[in-house]
């Protein structure tokens, strides 16, 4: 029978991160710190941000960025959101200079590195993350709402509801709903200065990719 070896097993990992593999995974797959350290000595792994190794036996794709944005975190529920969601789901043409992720309110993130992402706090419940190219990202509603919530530019919020409303991502009962936000948000009765999980939820936008 083969002995898989520790590399072996943390190139495993990474296929489905698009190369990356960060330390806790390591120490889950029984790869010590000590171990990490003479990998990237011997140029097994690469280190590519705290806590985030890049296994070079696995091709690059134009998307790794937005996996190591994610992975940079730490944190298990991050995913991309807002400006860089409604990129990433192409229903606008919005140009994002950073990549966007949300992690949990709570989350505390003090790492360098961070000057390439603008990290927002938000509880999302997990039915408002789906998969976008292996990395999790938030749904079209969700990114529609969260951009409206954030300021971005009105008819950058038209275009992505006009788009995404002609694929299943955005129901018309959806599209609709948003519609209003973005027509009211700047006024007193509907609050959107920060859209929060319980507005989100409210909205039900649960399993729309």
């Amino acid at each position: 029978m083969a002995v898989v070896t520790k590399l072996e097993r943390l190139r495993e990992v990474a296929l489905d991160q698009h190369g990356f593999v960060t330390t806790a995974q390591a120490l889950e797959e029984g790869v010590s710190h000590a171990e990490l350290s003479m990998m990237i000595a011997r140029d097994r792994l690469e280190r590519v941000a705290h806590g985030v190794y890049r296994v070079p036996q696995v091709a690059e794709t134009e998307f790794d960025q937005y996996q190591l944005a994610v992975l940079w975190t730490g944190a298990p529920e991050a995913c991309l959101s807002h400006d860089t969601a409604l990129a990433a789901w192409e229903v606008s043409d919005i140009n994002p200079d950073r990549i966007h992720l949300t992690v949990a309110r709570a989350r505390r993130i003090r790492r360098a590195g961070g000057g390439l992402y603008e990290v927002h706090h938000q509880d999302l419940d997990a039915r408002l993350v789906t998969w976008w190219q292996g990395i999790p990202t938030v749904n079209v509603p969700t990114a529609i709402a969260q951009c409206i919530a954030s300021g971005v530019p009105t008819y950058l919020i038209r275009q992505a509801l006009d788009r995404a409303g002609r694929t299943s991502r955005l129901p018309t009962a959806h599209a609709e709903q948003l519609a209003v936000y973005v027509g009211d948000r700047w006024s007193d009765s509907v609050l959107l200065v920060e859209i929060g999980p319980v507005q989100l939820q409210h909205l039900n936008f649960y399993s729309i990719g």
